[in-house]
């Protein structure tokens, strides 16, 4: 067979031996790998309109191969940089105040405190 890989097949690959869990419940890891596998997806995709985007600006023609070939200028990558980071946050940001929450158990909520002051003397 000589012709170009069956993404199909490709998609359902899977590396040999036990498959790793790292969260305590299966079906959250898989909801998980999902939505990263989904983020990932998104985030190229953004790349690729961004690039199609500096074609335009630049008033060249917009083609497959003008895509492909596209190389961004450091302060180019940059920008798509931190755009990256910050679609990151934004998609995880739950897993990071529930880190935060975890990290400030012992300090008082902004509630507490304000229901302290509240109370008469």
């Amino acid at each position: 067979m000589t012709g170009k890989p069956d993404p199909l097949l490709l998609a359902g690959a899977k590396a040999k031996g036990k498959r790793p869990w790292f969260l305590d419940e299966p079906d959250i890891e898989r909801v998980m790998n999902i939505t990263l596998a989904l983020m990932q997806e998104v985030s190229v995709l953004r790349e690729r309109l961004d690039t199609v985007e500096r074609l335009l600006e630049r008033g060249g023609k917009v083609t497959k191969s003008a895509i492909e070939g596209f190389s961004p200028s450091r302060e180019e990558a940059a920008e798509r940089g931190a755009w990256t980071q910050e679609y990151i946050a934004r998609v995880l940001r739950i897993l990071q105040q529930d880190r935060e929450a975890i990290a400030s158990a012992g300090e008082a909520s902004s509630e507490q405190v304000a229901e302290e002051f509240a109370r008469p003397a």
